[in-house]
């Protein structure tokens, strides 16, 4: 699947500065690391949106309208990051004028769906560890 780009092509409605939890982006970076270097899933609660999670942003779309993008988490300042701890600053786009309202549920959303596969991911590369043999 091809990185997702519309969310650097459309026009943005309103942007600000922000941050993401530590724990969120870990999560992220582990995940892109182990899942895919792209990775794409429904929002519960939240019909017709999906999240598109990228090593340079986390994009929420609006699947039924030829994936538009709604709002975006981007531009993470990670640079001069020396704690795995403290929150990461990013920039955070509105394309949409109720997009600030899912902003949080999208994130829960993430936290749990990434641990879940994460979580089957772990046990999926556990039954393909082979065991080192004993010497007599």
């Amino acid at each position: 699947m091809p990185p997702y780009t519309r969310h650097n092509e459309v026009p943005i409605l309103n942007s600000r500065p922000g941050h993401v939890d530590a724990d969120n982006f870990n999560q992220v970076q582990t995940a892109l690391k182990r899942i895919d270097c792209q990775i794409r899933f429904k929002i519960p609660k939240l019909n017709h949106l999906d999240l598109i999670v990228q090593q340079d942003a986390w994009i929420v779309v609006d699947r039924v309208l030829n994936d538009v993008p709604i709002a975006a988490w981007t531009n993470f300042e990670t640079k001069w990051r020396d704690s795995l701890h403290e929150p990461v600053p990013c920039e955070i786009r509105l394309y949409h004028f109720a997009a600030r309202m899912i902003l949080e549920t999208t994130l829960d959303a993430m936290e749990t769906i990434l641990k879940q596969s994460l979580a089957e991911d772990k046990n999926h590369d556990a039954s393909t560890v082979l065991s080192f043999k004993k010497e007599s």
